[in-house]
């Protein structure tokens, strides 16, 4: 079997390249960065710029399956041309591989895309399952929903698709975990807000886990890409704090202060979502780090 990763050489990507080479799988990836191209039996890189239509269609050659993880961080501060690049940086880049694959003779059978849990709308009291209707009217909510409708496209092409809602993921390696740890250590954490705010979390390990049982078990659909346990922002805090033997001594965040530090980009720390991952769960799939504390101590180590 043979994957194309976008997205590879990330946080998320590194993970799932390295679970596909434990099961004999050979992984290609398209690249950005001429300078990330290697050439190797199993691991090789191709060229692409979604901006201007480019891609070197020989990465398709003897792939079975996509996995799409192409995006802008959105923990970077929402000028109104930043704001755009996150949107387009998702949607470009399906845009791209489906205009490719609608035109050359290919073997791809199934497409396995990231979302994410940013197009439930905020709530405290609203638990979101795949099925849920309701859809954000916030920025991230219509740039997730127009992102979703794009990588559906694919069922055009008779490619069964896959959409993975992602949750906070937690990793050692980078991301809000260790943005959220670095305070902690130095007596300076806090809770955002008034804390009860819904952060619906997955171990990055989980996650990558959770792609390749996707993509072995032929699952199709949309899964909330979330641990089974959801905690609030004041859990996830003095979990972490916990991990430390660390106190929180600073009073609660305001909202306010962080929209003045942040902007826009403040919604991130204050969005409620609480998500549930019964689906995937129902279909077979074990959670390694299924509580806020398993998931601390490991990436604590």
């Amino acid at each position: 079997m043979k994957v194309l990763i976008t997205g590879a050489t990330g946080l998320v990507g590194q993970e799932i390249v390295s679970l596909c080479h434990q099961q004999g799988i050979d992984v290609n990836y398209l690249t950005t960065n001429k300078d990330k191209i290697k050439s190797q039996s199993n691991y090789k890189g191709f060229f692409w710029n979604p901006k201007i239509n480019e891609i070197d269609t020989d990465c398709f050659k003897g792939v079975e399956i996509i996995i799409n993880l192409a995006g802008s961080t959105v923990a970077k501060r929402w000028t109104s041309g930043y704001k755009k690049e996150i949107l387009e940086s998702r949607v470009l880049s399906v845009s791209v591989l489906f205009e490719a694959l609608s035109v050359i003779p290919h073997s791809v059978r199934h497409m396995i895309s990231a979302s994410a849990i940013g197009i439930y709308p905020d709530s405290f009291q609203n638990y979101y399952m795949e099925d849920s209707k309701e859809r954000g009217n916030d920025f991230l909510g219509k740039v997730v929903a127009q992102w979703e409708d794009t990588v559906t496209k694919f069922n055009e092409l008779k490619i069964n698709v896959s959409i993975l809602r992602i949750g906070l993921v937690l990793s050692k390696n980078g991301g809000a975990f260790v943005k959220i740890v670095d305070p902690i250590k130095y007596g300076l954490g806090s809770v955002f807000g008034n804390g009860k705010q819904w952060q619906s979390w997955i171990h990055v390990i989980d996650l990558a886990r959770m792609f390749v049982f996707v993509m072995q078990e032929e699952k199709y659909g949309v899964f909330n890409a979330v641990a089974p346990n959801p905690v609030s922002n004041q859990k996830l805090t003095h979990a972490i704090a916990l991990g430390l033997n660390k106190r929180i001594f600073l009073p609660n965040t305001p909202k306010f202060f962080m929209q003045l530090i942040l902007g826009e980009m403040h919604t991130l720390l204050f969005s409620s979502q609480r998500v549930c991952s019964s689906r995937v769960l129902g279909l077979g799939f074990v959670f390694k780090y299924d509580n806020i504390s398993s998931a601390v101590d490991d990436l604590l180590k």
